[in-house]
């Protein structure tokens, strides 16, 4: 059987740290298929998908990159992301 592995990651994803009545907690915000077009997404996609209580429990919005075969890899941490505010995502928006 040939497995084929690829040489460079393809997936990226911007990630929110939560802390939860659970403890902490990870949260999808964005997924894209470079670090550009996730940097470009994630703040509409963060003030969009959380509501004001969740957005306070947000302590850290990790930028992550696919290592690996599709179906054996990790997420691996390339960045912390800038929390974003309403404005700033209207600023991102009008850019």
């Amino acid at each position: 059987m040939l497995v084929q592995v690829e040489e460079k990651a393809q997936g990226w994803r911007a990630l929110a740290m939560m802390n939860t009545e659970y403890g902490l907690t990870e949260a999808l915000v964005f997924i894209g298929r470079s670090s550009t077009q996730v940097r470009a997404g994630y703040a509409d996609a963060f003030v969009e998908q959380f509501d004001d209580e969740e957005k306070d429990r947000v302590t850290v919005l990790r930028l992550q990159q696919w290592q690996g075969a599709p179906d054996a890899g990790k997420w691996l941490d390339k960045a912390e992301l800038k929390l974003p505010t309403p404005t700033a995502a209207k600023l991102v928006r009008a850019a």
